[in-house]
């Protein structure tokens, strides 16, 4: 067995827990197509179908596309671009379809990810996860200049690193605890050092009053932030909408952000659409800043030091 079998296998049967009667979607585009067949071949009841690649991330899919999810019990979403913050995945996971979202795999990505202890990355998450549960304010500091407070009260995190519950979603790889934070609520400076939407040439500064990035400086990459949020043309892309902490030990910091955000000893923000985290700004733009070796307080305990879990 290959290396590349081994790794689909893991994802198919530890990470989904895809059973033999099954019926799998797996949906592509042309620059995914190789892992998209490698995924196929070791599913049994598997359909592929291929769409268009998207323009930005959080873009919704065709109609066709949107009804066919409604169809399966598990998607693996293979794309270049992330459907996770659509309509049409939100509507499929609330029928109870089991769904992985993976924009940007790469096969080095697959292939090293695939070698975590999922289930270790699960009870590791889901620590984190109860305590921004229970939590009513989150305070992140990082030596590069990070210091931000947002009210949490009330919002549920997201648990565990595996898809196999129904209407289970996640990233794949896994390996985050995540909540939105209220609205309106978050103010202070984040500096990404990481990746935005991609390997950022410059850390990006962002200066956040009640709740909305007001100013975003740095080099290139901050350049086509600005450019690609100003491109919705609507306050609520620059809405803070996500607060992330990385899970995955065999996660690495490569510049793809699919990886990136799931790094143990990171933590990430995201601008745009909170909808999948029970928030209510609905815009068609989801992008998370990743910053390394963060301090993390909830409600004053101190959970993380620089980047180390002291739970």
């Amino acid at each position: 067995m290959s290396s590349l079998q081994k790794a689909a296998q893991t994802a198919l049967k530890v990470c989904m827990g895809l059973k033999q009667n099954e019926k799998i979607l797996i949906i592509y585009d042309t620059k995914k197509r190789i892992l998209a067949n490698v995924l196929a071949k070791e599913a049994k009841k598997v359909k592929l179908l291929k769409i268009p690649e998207s323009k930005v991330h959080g873009q919704e899919p065709s109609k066709k596309t949107a009804n066919e999810m409604l169809k399966h019990d598990v998607i693996m979403m293979v794309t270049s671009k992330s459907l996770s913050h659509t309509d049409a995945r939100r509507k499929a996971s609330k029928k109870g379809v089991r769904i992985a979202s993976m924009p940007g795999i790469t096969k080095d990505m697959f292939l090293r990810t695939m070698k975590a202890d999922y289930n270790k990355i699960e009870e590791r998450t889901n620590k984190i996860s109860e305590l921004l549960t229970k939590g009513k304010k989150v305070k992140l500091t990082t030596k590069k200049g990070t210091n931000i407070i947002m009210n949490i009260k009330g919002r549920r995190a997201e648990k565990g690193a595996l898809i196999r519950k129904k209407g289970n979603f996640k990233n794949l790889p896994s390996g985050e605890a995540c909540l939105g934070p209220l609205e309106g609520t978050t103010n202070g400076i984040f500096v990404v050092d990481c990746c935005f939407f991609e390997k950022v040439d410059k850390p990006i500064k962002v200066t956040v009053k009640n709740g909305y990035a007001t100013e975003i400086k740095g080099g290139k990459s901050a350049k086509k932030l600005i450019k690609m949020l100003e491109s919705i043309n609507h306050k609520d892309a620059y809405a803070i909408a996500e607060l992330g902490i990385g899970t995955n030990d065999k996660a690495k910091i490569t510049g793809n952000l699919l990886e990136d955000e799931k790094v143990f000893g990171t933590a990430h923000i995201a601008l745009g659409n909170n909808i999948s985290y029970g928030g209510k700004i609905n815009v068609p733009i989801h992008l998370d800043g990743v910053f390394n070796k963060p301090t993390i307080f909830i409600d004053n305990k101190k959970i993380m030091d620089n980047g180390k879990l002291i739970i």
